[in-house]
C-alpha cells in the first residue's frame, strides 16, 4: 500500500481479526446489541402469545399425569409439537400453537421422535388401549422399544400433594385460583369417579373428562397419566380456529 493511498475497512477489519482482545471486545458488542434489539419489544407487548379459546390450565389430575409423563422420560422419546409442514400435518393433525404451551412449565415441544408425536393424541384411542400399551407396549407394536410401565396400575397416587404442586406453578405464572387449589384433592377425585358430583371440576376446568381411566377402583398413577395423554390436542376447536390476522 503507498503512503497517499488510505487504509479500507478490509485493511482494517484484518487488525481486528489479528488481534484477539479486539476481536472480543466487538463480538460482545455485536451480540449485546442484537440481543437489546431482540428482547427489548417483548417488555412493551401485554402478552407474546396469541390467546386462543378453550385453552386452560391443567385439572389436579391431569397436572399430576404430566408430573408423571416428565417423570418417567417421556420426553425422551415423544416430541408435543407439531411443526407447519404438510408431511407432519397430515399425520399427526394441526400444527402445534405456543397457546397450547402456555401452562406447560417446562414445555415439552422435544426435538426427537423414537416415538411419534403426542400433540394430537388425545381421544384417537380409547383408555383400554394407552392402559395396555403402557403397560406391554410390545403386546401392540411387536417392533416397539419402549419399556413397560406396568407398575404404573398398582401404584397409588396421593391426591393430597396436588396443593402444594398447583402453588408451585401458580407461582411461575399459571393462573390456578385460591378456589381451584382448596378443591384439588377433591376435584380428583372425583375426576376417576362417574357417579360423584364433578359439576364444581367441569367449572373449573371446562371439558375436563371425567370417569375411571385405568378400570380400577381408586387413583393409580395410570390414572393420571392416561387422563393427561386423553387431554392432549383436546382443547382447542380446530374446526373453528382462525388465527389472528393481526398478529
Amino acid at each position: 500500500m503507498s503512503e497517499t493511498q488510505k487504509p479500507t475497512w478490509l485493511d482494517r477489519h484484518s487488525k481486528i481479526e489479528r488481534n484477539a482482545t479486539l476481536l472480543m471486545v466487538f463480538s460482545f458488542l455485536v451480540v449485546t446489541i442484537g440481543g437489546i434489539v431482540e428482547i427489548a419489544p417483548l417488555f412493551w407487548l401485554e402478552n407474546t402469545i396469541e390467546e386462543v379459546e378453550g385453552v386452560r390450565p391443567y385439572s389436579p389430575l391431569e397436572l399430576a399425569g404430566r408430573d408423571i409423563y416428565v417423570r418417567e422420560g417421556c420426553y425422551v422419546c415423544h416430541s408435543q409439537m407439531i411443526r407447519p409442514m404438510r408431511d407432519e400435518n397430515e399425520r399427526y393433525g394441526h400444527y402445534s400453537l405456543a397457546a397450547e404451551s402456555m401452562y406447560d412449565h417446562p414445555f415439552q415441544w422435544g426435538s426427537k421422535r423414537t416415538g411419534p408425536d403426542l400433540a394430537r393424541v388425545g381421544g384417537r384411542y380409547s383408555d383400554d388401549w394407552h392402559v395396555a400399551h403402557l403397560s406391554n407396549p410390545q403386546s401392540l407394536v411387536p417392533e416397539s422399544v419402549m419399556p413397560k410401565y406396568d407398575y404404573l396400575t398398582r401404584t397409588r397416587f396421593e391426591p393430597e400433594t396436588l396443593t402444594a404442586l398447583m402453588k408451585t406453578h401458580r407461582f411461575v405464572g399459571v393462573p390456578y385460583t385460591d378456589e381451584m387449589i382448596e378443591n384439588a384433592v377433591a376435584d380428583a377425585n372425583v375426576q376417576v369417579n362417574p357417579d360423584g358430583d364433578y359439576d364444581g371440576l367441569l367449572e373449573r376446568y371446562p371439558g375436563a373428562q371425567v370417569r375411571s381411566f385405568d378400570g380400577q377402583p381408586g387413583i393409580s398413577e395410570m390414572d393420571a397419566l392416561v387422563a393427561y395423554l386423553q387431554m392432549l390436542g383436546t382443547l382447542v376447536d380446530f374446526s373453528t380456529f382462525q388465527p389472528d390476522a393481526s398478529r
